[in-house]
């Protein structure tokens, strides 16, 4: 058999025997880029049923026909960590999206804040990232993405059964992330990691979500992290911990 040139995300549930018409950016870059040919696998995913590998029928101007054969990996369940975070410019609120799919990310909160320096962000854009990474990484569930919503909002509706780990640059005498989520990993099944804009919060703000009981502040470092970096520390720090707990 030969082996699978790439994975793509199919917006619909598969099934074994079913033809899969590829259009548009996906078409193009498995005839433009990748050269495929007839009888070439393909691995495909859905989210909602596993990876299923394919089989090349047809190549055509306009679409590439894949007929599913049967399936690889069933999906398995993914720590549950939301990612919130304010946007920031266009490249690096690119590598934090790729970085933080990478590394289990299984939603994403555009918080908008005092500091917020890029309020408007292109979330159909943002998407494709999304699933670009989670093609690259080899996961089966595309993380989620919602509308940009205010700290305030979010503060608000945020569930009483997962922790918020808040991390916050402008406190000099918190303790390192991994030192105070050592203490709670196995307090909390599902979590929530907060990182601000480059500014950091006001004081307003770090009081609303410090009012969370189930909010843990935590510090980075000594050195102050772009977003991206202090995103992918903070994820990183979480799944050592949780992966170790299995």
């Amino acid at each position: 058999m030969k082996k699978s040139k790439t994975r793509l995300y199919i917006e619909k549930k598969l099934s074994s025997n079913m033809m899969i018409y590829i259009k548009k950016k996906q078409h193009h870059f498995l005839k433009n880029v990748l050269r495929i040919k007839i009888d070439d696998n393909i691995l495909i995913f859905d989210s909602l049923t596993g990876e299923w590998l394919s089989k090349v029928v047809s190549i055509n101007r306009d679409n590439i026909v894949l007929q599913v054969t049967n399936k690889t990996r069933e999906i398995k369940s993914e720590t549950d960590i939301w990612l919130i975070f304010s946007p920031i410019k266009l490249f690096r609120i690119n590598i934090t999206i790729q970085k933080a799919t990478e590394l289990g990310i299984t939603r994403f909160i555009p918080c908008a804040t005092q500091f917020t320096n890029q309020p408007n962000i292109n979330i159909k854009n943002l998407r494709m990232n999304i699933i670009e990474a989670t093609e690259q990484s080899e996961r089966l569930l595309v993380p989620s993405i919602d509308e940009v919503a205010t700290l305030d909002k979010i503060v608000k509706n945020f569930p009483k059964d997962r922790c918020l780990i808040f991390c916050n640059e402008n406190h000099e005498n918190l303790p390192m992330i991994y030192d105070a989520l050592s203490k709670n990993i196995n307090y909390y099944k599902k979590w929530a990691i907060l990182i601000g804009p480059e500014g950091g919060f006001s004081k307003e703000e770090e009081e609303n979500i410090l009012s969370l009981p189930q909010t843990i502040p935590v510090s980075l470092g000594k050195r102050i992290l772009r977003s991206d970096t202090a995103t992918t520390v903070a994820i990183f720090s979480l799944q050592s911990l949780v992966e170790n707990m299995k």
